[in-house]
C-alpha cells in the first residue's frame, strides 16, 4: 500500500475514534524509526487540548490500530498530540482557535496581510477588527510568534503592593 493510500486510509479509520473523544483530528503521518515507526497523531478542539485528552485518545488510537492490519503488523510507536505553533492555517476552524494571536497570511493574488485574529466564521477572518479577508483570497497563513503577547498576562496573580516591598527592605535593615 502506498503512502498516500495508508495516510488516506489511517484518516478514514482514525478519523471516528477521534470525534468520538471530542476532537478533531488534524493530521496523521508515519515516519520510519529503525525497525519501527512513529505514528504521529495530530488532534486539535476549541479551547485547546489537555494531556488527560491526549491520554484518553491516545488509548482510544492504539486500540483501534491494533484491531486492523493497516500497519501490516509491523511494530509502531504511537505519539499523540497537539499542533504546534507553525501549524499552517488552512481551515476555518484553525482561524477561529487562533482568535487574539497575531498572524501572517500570504494572499492569492500575491500580496501578504498581518494583524492580530479578531474574529471568523465560515465565509472569513476579521484582521485588527478592521479587515475581513475571505478564505477565498487567503493561499496560507502562520500564526507568529510573540513573546510578549497583548493580553497573554504570565502573571494572572495580583501585583504586589510597592508599600510591602519597602516594609521588607525596613525589617532586613534593622536586623
Amino acid at each position: 500500500m502506498g503512502s498516500d493510500a495508508r495516510h488516506g486510509r489511517l484518516v478514514e479509520l482514525l478519523g471516528p475514534v477521534v470525534a468520538a473523544e471530542g476532537l478533531d483530528l488534524e493530521d496523521v503521518t508515519i515516519t520510519p524509526a529503525g525497525r519501527r515507526r512513529l505514528v504521529r497523531v495530530v488532534v486539535d478542539r476549541d479551547g485547546g487540548v489537555s494531556l488527560d485528552d491526549v491520554a484518553d485518545v491516545s488509548q482510544s488510537v492504539s486500540k483501534r490500530l491494533d484491531e486492523t492490519d493497516v500497519l501490516g503488523g509491523n511494530p509502531y510507536v504511537l505519539e499523540v498530540t497537539s499542533p504546534g505553533v507553525d501549524r499552517p492555517l488552512t481551515e476555518p476552524r484553525h482561524w477561529r482557535r487562533a482568535h487574539g494571536r497575531l498572524v501572517k497570511a500570504e494572499l492569492r493574488d500575491g500580496t501578504a496581510v498581518e494583524g492580530r485574529v479578531t474574529g471568523a466564521d465560515d465565509s472569513g477572518v476579521e484582521l485588527d477588527g478592521e479587515r475581513r479577508v475571505p478564505y477565498g483570497d487567503l493561499a496560507r497563513g502562520r500564526v507568529q510568534v510573540e513573546f510578549n503577547r497583548p493580553g497573554a498576562g504570565l502573571d494572572d496573580g495580583p501585583d504586589e503592593d510597592v508599600d510591602d516591598l519597602e516594609d521588607i527592605d525596613d525589617v532586613d535593615d534593622e536586623g
